[in-house]
């Protein structure tokens, strides 16, 4: 935009070639002289004003969004999940649920805290392995990341569309919470509960942990008749075996009446079961005559398939999801989940008539040995 001193120069420029051209007619070339110093400081003023308008008036009257004035050539920023500070928790949950959900009511999760969501720490792999995995970028438009504290909050809204921040009165769920501590039960407890609340509001979900990256898209190797199906520590190769060990870091469950309640008697059992962890005390209940008289039809799901570091398929070219499992330590997890990435890119780098020669270079970092509970 011009000045006023640049304006006052470039009529002063008028002026002296109007001189330049000397000789008589006084009167007229102070006419000239003003009616050119209007007409610059008028072009001095509109100009700028007109190239504003015409920037923010698409040719065809639309208004462009003020981001793309501001950043050229870039996508404006995801939409803030949570806007208004005064909507109470069970209509923000209910909107981003149906700002996420898929044609069918289904929706993936995952829960964060501030440990895992520090730049370069868990949420990180798991959102790359989505960019770069088989059919599976278009899943995060699905994804709904649950965050326990604030500042897992935040940096989900920098990272992430979709952000629920989940209020637990009384307890803090940030930093690193140690496998079996009394604030990692918590944590794992609130999960259940809040899964009863997502299949009572009628939608079904895919939940994931965060320390999972997701090769293919799972959703066609889920089984057409499982209301509640689960991954596994050790799988017996029979999904209706009741001996299978069931892992809560991947799971599907079909929203309907039994399966809330399925939830709802699992979340009371803890308090038969105290001490132990959700996954434990499914181990438990599961042949519970009760849930056999709602009717839930329970699935398991092959590690070859949904494999982890307790066990997993040896062909990178069935995997969906590999989980850190059986792995104690941040920084271990984090260094294998990474390597799994490696390995990843490394198969889909190789020709498709070698890619049977690439092989998994995990576990690294993490122990094999099963977890005492």
């Amino acid at each position: 935009m011009a000045t006023a001193d640049e304006a006052g120069g470039a009529v002063a420029g008028v002026e002296a070639g109007a001189g330049d051209q000397g000789g008589g007619g006084g009167g007229c070339l102070g006419e000239v002289r003003r009616a050119a110093r209007a007409v610059l400081f008028l072009a001095a003023v509109a100009l700028p004003c007109l190239v504003l308008y015409s920037a923010a008036v698409a040719p065809a009257g639309r208004f462009v969004r003020p981001a793309a004035l501001l950043w050229p050539g870039r996508t404006a920023p995801p939409p803030r999940s949570d806007v208004d500070p005064t909507e109470g928790e069970d209509a923000r949950l209910e909107r981003v649920l149906r700002a996420a959900a898929m044609a069918n009511d289904t929706v993936i999760l995952t829960t964060l805290n501030s440990a895992w969501a520090e730049t370069g720490s868990v949420v990180d792999v798991f959102l790359e392995s989505f960019r770069i995995g088989e059919d599976t970028r278009g899943l995060l438009d699905h994804l709904v990341i649950v965050s326990l504290d604030l500042a897992a909050h935040r940096r989900c809204e920098q990272i992430h569309t979709h952000c629920f921040a989940l209020a637990t009165d009384g307890v803090d769920f940030s930093g690193q919470k140690n496998f079996m501590s009394d604030g990692y039960l918590r944590m794992m407890w609130r999960r259940i509960d809040f899964l009863r609340l997502v299949l009572a509001k009628g939608y079904s979900f895919v939940f994931t942990d965060t320390d999972i990256v997701w090769f293919r898209n799972p959703l066609p190797h889920l089984y057409h008749d499982g209301d509640f199906q689960i991954a596994c520590d050790h799988f017996t190769g029979d999904p209706d075996d009741l001996s299978n060990s069931p892992n809560g870091g991947f799971a599907y469950v079909r929203s309907s009446a039994a399966t809330v309640e399925l939830y709802r008697f699992w979340y009371a059992a803890r308090e038969k079961h105290p001490g132990l962890h959700d996954q434990d005390v499914l181990n438990l209940i599961k042949r519970d005559p009760y849930l056999a008289q709602l009717g839930v039809r329970i699935r398991f799901l092959s590690t070859d398939l949904f494999g982890g570091l307790c066990e997993h398929g040896r062909s990178l070219s069935t995997v969906c999801t590999m989980h850190a499992n059986c792995c104690i330590g941040l920084r271990r997890k984090i260094d294998d989940l990474g390597l799994m990435l490696q390995d990843w890119r490394r198969f889909m780098a190789t020709p498709e008539t070698d890619r049977h020669f690439v092989t998994w270079s995990v576990p690294r970092n993490c122990s094999m040995k099963k977890l005492e509970r």
